[in-house]
Formats: structure tokens, sequence, C-alpha cells
């Protein structure tokens, strides 16, 4: 992540396996109180939300380094306060410091990072990175429409696997972390090798 940083103020949602990738979406049901105040409270400025993980699925516990900032597309505000909404990742960003709040959802101070959006596979890269797409939807019982498939950019078709590829969350987040698109991409095939040599036993750990 070497692009131009900017620090900003953000609203967290720290929520582990959930992992937001620039570009993708992620949809939310909101129902705590809390996290309830905090999709109020960013429907009123900017509609903007930040994913992290948490480093232990309890209350307060230290977050990762990394996460993504999302916006609120579409939003169904339900009669007793929950929401059913879909997070448009934008950028990543990465945490300097937790501030003390008095509100009842976590905020942070954060870089956020400009994407190259630039960035491209090289064919040796894309051709690999489909034929170990292909094995391992295989392996794993998918069915895909390759078609659809390659007629993505590389961005879309690394980050959206990245999102949606069954992994543990330390994985997700390994692969949130990675540099830069190419970096991105050699790791998401060394998972998908990983992964894909097992038959689905107690080895493979999945988000649900």
């Amino acid at each position: 992540m070497s692009q131009k940083s900017v620090t900003r103020r953000l609203s967290i949602f720290p929520l582990t396996g959930a992992v937001l990738f620039p570009g993708m979406q992620l949809p939310l049901h909101i129902f705590e109180p809390r996290y309830r105040a905090l999709v109020g409270d960013a429907l009123i400025r900017d509609r903007q939300i930040a994913m992290i993980q948490p480093q232990r699925p309890t209350d307060g516990a230290p977050l990762y380094r990394v996460g993504c900032v999302g916006k609120i597309g579409e939003v169904q505000a339900m009669d007793d306060g929950r929401y059913n909404l879909i997070l448009e990742g934008t950028a990543r960003f990465r945490l300097i410091r937790e501030l003390d709040v008095t509100t009842a959802f976590r905020q942070i101070e954060a870089e956020i990072y400009g994407e190259d959006e630039d960035e491209t596979l090289s064919h040796a890269q894309r051709g690999g990175f489909e034929r170990e797409a292909r094995v391992f939807a295989d392996a794993q019982g998918y069915s895909v429409d390759w078609d659809s498939v390659g007629r993505l950019d590389d961005r879309s078709l690394v980050n959206g696997v990245s999102q949606i590829a069954p992994f543990d969350p330390a994985s997700k987040q390994a692969l949130l972390e990675a540099d830069t698109l190419t970096d991105r991409c050699e790791l998401l095939v060394q998972l998908m090798q990983f992964y894909g040599r097992h038959d689905g036993g107690e080895e493979i750990i999945t988000l649900q």
C-alpha cells in the first residue's frame, strides 16, 4: 500500500470473518443497539462504515492493523430499528490508534490508502490464476460461470475471489493486507492450492 495516504477518523464495525475488499459488496444485518447507532450516525453523515476484524471474538478486543472503508449502498430500515444493508468497499485503511469516545460504537484514527487502479496482472499471472481457480472450484464442488469470470477485470477478479473464498479469518486478513494486486493474487493462489489439497474435512475452516 504505497499510494498517497490521508488520515481520517472512522467509525468501525469490528466483526470476525467479515472482510470487505475495495470494489466488493458485503451484505449486513444490523441488530445490536450499538451498531444500529453506528448505522444511524453514518446515514446522517457520510454513509461510511469501516470494517475491521478484531484479533479475538470478544468485546473490546485488539484490532488487526488493516481494514476497509465501506459506503452504505442499499439500505432497508425496519420498524424495530434493525437494518439490512449492502456495504460497498471503497478503500483500505491502516489503523493508527483507537480513540477515546463516548459513542456506543468504537472509533479510530486511520490512514486511508489510495488503490493503484491501473495495476494489472501479466497474461501469465492471469492465466495461472484462472487455472488454479478452476481446480479449486472443482475440488470444492462449486458451479462457476467461467465465461463471466473471464470478462472481469483483474482487480474485480482477485478481490472478488478473496472475499468469497471459504478461507479462515486469518487468511482473509492476510489477503486484505497484501500490498499490491500481484501480491494478493500470488497469496490467493497459494491458499487455493493449500485448501484444494483437502477434501472438505476438519482442516478446512470456513467463515460461516
